[in-house]
């Protein structure tokens, strides 16, 4: 128990040092993807300038609407980042490096994810603003509709290993690695486009889209309040990185030259990297694209991944290997076609009888 309790502890001090540092490389990264130099007024390369920003969102008054609900207000960013901070006690960052080996640590993780989005409804409902509720209801679908191919394609994994343990998936790859099997770089290409949208990230951001509605769901927070949503978002993000590299990367192992903790680091932020990279350089979807790509694309390509995994685990040698690959690509093919179809157009008949109905309610 007291084990579990210091690693809890170290992973409660760390974890918002590593958020603050990831600000900084994610503003260092984009300013030079737009050829800007980034932060490099505090400190050495603008090293001390999350520190800065801390101190700033710590002073900074808080505000909080006349009309609102103030027990919502209040309980939403603390509600947001609990559960962000939670979803590493089941990572494991070496061998026994895990503050909580759950059997179902799989379960835990999607489970206490998918708690962010109370916390969300509560700071769009309890805010009283019509641009802070759009943006909470817009996150509710949007998660909805991402978390269901999101679980569909971590169940490939157990299906594989037998265990929703997170440790023993990462020593069932010490054979190799998941990632260089059709159904495991399916299953990682899924998970990372899904995660961006778990966790609200460009060019899934619809939930806060500054250019629709303000700032989305927090468009009544300042101050700390407001660095706990910023703080989350970036927890969570580094928390499904980790999940990708553990699941289908191998996690900790790799040459003994360095120690499995920073194989499990360089991987997780190597995954971290792409994502910002796609920040910097994807517009963000429609609303519509949004929706149309989650139950058109990722849901019909996760359920074919599923078939091909059991293919793959049913079917040894090349033949599932074939097949398994078969059914990824082709449903892939299929889906994004029906995706990226252009709309339909009404008939002109149709299009003259209701300008014809329209011009009578006028009248009227």
């Amino acid at each position: 128990m007291f084990n579990m309790i210091l690693k809890i502890g170290v992973i409660l001090a760390l974890a918002p040092v590593g958020m603050m540092y990831l600000t900084w490389a994610e503003r260092k990264v984009i300013a030079r993807i737009q050829d800007r130099v980034g932060p490099n007024r505090v400190g050495l390369y603008g090293l001390l300038q999350p520190l800065a920003d801390g101190i700033k969102m710590l002073t900074k008054e808080d505000l909080v609407p006349e009309g609102a609900d103030r027990l919502c207000h209040f309980l939403a960013p603390i509600l947001i980042v609990v559960p962000a901070l939670f979803l590493f006690t089941v990572l494991p960052f070496g061998p026994g490096l895990v503050a909580a080996p759950l059997t179902t640590g799989i379960l835990f993780f999607v489970a206490i994810g998918s708690t962010q989005t109370l916390a969300i409804f509560m700071a769009g409902w309890g805010s009283r603003n019509k641009f802070s509720l759009l943006g909470a209801v817009r996150n509710a679908a949007q998660l909805i509709a991402y978390e269901v191919p999101l679980v569909l394609s971590l169940a490939v994994v157990p299906m594989v290993v037998g265990s929703l343990n997170l440790t023993e998936i990462v020593e069932a790859q010490r054979a190799g690695i998941f990632l260089f099997t059709p159904w495991g770089l399916t299953g990682f290409l899924l998970i990372l486009i899904t995660g961006l949208a778990e966790v609200n990230r460009t060019p899934f951001d619809l939930p806060e889209a500054e250019s629709e509605i303000v700032a989305g769901f927090h468009t009544e927070y300042s101050g700390m309040k407001f660095a706990l949503f910023y703080m989350a978002e970036f927890l969570s993000t580094l928390a499904i990185s980790a999940l990708g590299a553990t699941l289908f990367m191998g996690g900790w192992l790799g040459p003994e030259i360095i120690p499995g903790w920073l194989w499990v680091a360089l991987k997780t932020f190597l995954l971290v990297f792409v994502m910002i990279w796609i920040r910097g350089t994807w517009p963000r979807f429609r609303i519509d694209q949004l929706m149309g790509l989650a139950w058109k694309v990722l849901l019909p390509l996760s359920l074919a991944n599923l078939a091909g995994t059991a293919a793959w685990v049913l079917i040894p040698g090349w033949q599932g290997t074939l097949l398994s690959l078969g059914l990824s690509l082709g449903t892939f093919l299929v889906t994004t076609q029906l995706w990226l179809a252009p709309r339909p157009h009404l008939p002109r008949q149709w299009v003259k009888s209701l300008d014809e109905e329209v011009n009578i309610w006028e009248s009227k």
